[in-house]
């Protein structure tokens, strides 16, 4: 026997994640904001940690929340293709696409319902994987990645120009106009690009070597919350922090500046099958549509 939650709970969680908001989880499901909010405890006494952090603006997730919300996003899409699959008889394809997990959650799977509803026939299986060599092996059909140089076997479809910056909680005590305001000051990294603010710095004619220390963090998720915290300053891509921008968490004091990178799909060349062309019109529109957004810094 499976132990499970409440279904119910994780309903309302599903929809509370998304909305980062109670009562537009309550509007979404057509319940009151007290049923959301008793289903959301009721979860968290179920799993004995807080899922989100509740704030005037609403709420926010907790890391525990974050880990369950990729995990319920991908359940219940997942859920919901093969229900349709089984009352429409529709012929569903199913693409397993490789991507940082930041990339994930914080910039795909916020979309994903628009792209299941424009592309019913498509299942899309997401998987944390960011190798060249795992697309060559065929482990994934197809992956998106941040990069400058790629295989000659993989062909490249350009999505964003990748933009990095500093990042810090609005209110940072310490004065930071310029990029050597920076030297000093306690910097948060990741270890999957240690190398982001070395790089960030020799583009600006600072000293790399000076930009070195600091706390080091697995995901970039991990370092958002550091941030978000007050633990110090993390370097970024406008991409993946849009979201703590918009809501106030982070600002970005320096704004965002081009790293010559850009964040790109990318499929065996050859391969053009009607689902994974589908796949990549849709990722560019809507890539296209986030370009042209503005920005909050």
């Amino acid at each position: 026997m499976r132990r499970l939650p409440p279904l119910n709970a994780l309903r309302a969680f599903d929809a509370a994640a998304r909305q980062l908001s109670i009562s537009a989880a309550a509007h979404e499901l057509h319940v009151t904001h007290s049923a959301v909010s008793h289903q959301v405890r009721q979860l968290e006494r179920w799993l004995g940690k807080a899922l989100f952090v509740r704030h005037a603006a609403g709420v926010r997730l907790t890391t525990e929340g974050q880990s369950l919300k990729q995990v319920v996003d991908q359940t219940f899409s997942m859920l919901a293709a093969r229900c349709a699959e089984i009352t429409e008889q529709l012929t569903v394809t199913e693409i397993v696409l490789g991507a940082p997990a930041s990339f994930l959650s914080n910039w795909l799977i916020p979309r994903l319902d628009r792209f299941e509803a424009a592309y019913p026939e498509i299942r899309l299986r997401l998987q944390t994987i960011t190798t060249m060599e795992d697309l060559q092996r065929h482990v994934v059909d197809c992956l998106i990645v941040s990069g400058r140089n790629w295989p000659a076997d993989i062909e490249v479809s350009r999505l964003f120009d990748e933009t990095i910056g500093p990042v810090c909680v609005p209110g940072w005590p310490h004065r930071i106009s310029t990029p050597t305001d920076l030297i000093g000051q306690p910097l948060l990294h990741t270890t999957s690009r240690p190398q982001a603010w070395a790089e960030w710095a020799s583009r600006n004619e600072v000293d790399p070597a000076k930009f070195v220390e600091g706390r080091r963090f697995d995901h970039l998720s991990l370092l958002l919350e550091a941030a978000a915290a007050g633990l110090g300053i993390a370097i970024a891509p406008a991409l993946l922090v849009e979201r703590e921008l918009s809501q106030g968490r982070l600002l970005a004091p320096l704004g965002f500046e081009p790293s010559g990178a850009v964040f790109a799909f990318g499929a065996m060349r050859g391969r053009s099958d009607k689902a994974l062309c589908g796949l990549r019109e849709w990722l560019q529109m809507e890539s296209g549509a986030w370009s042209s957004e503005p920005r909050s810094s």
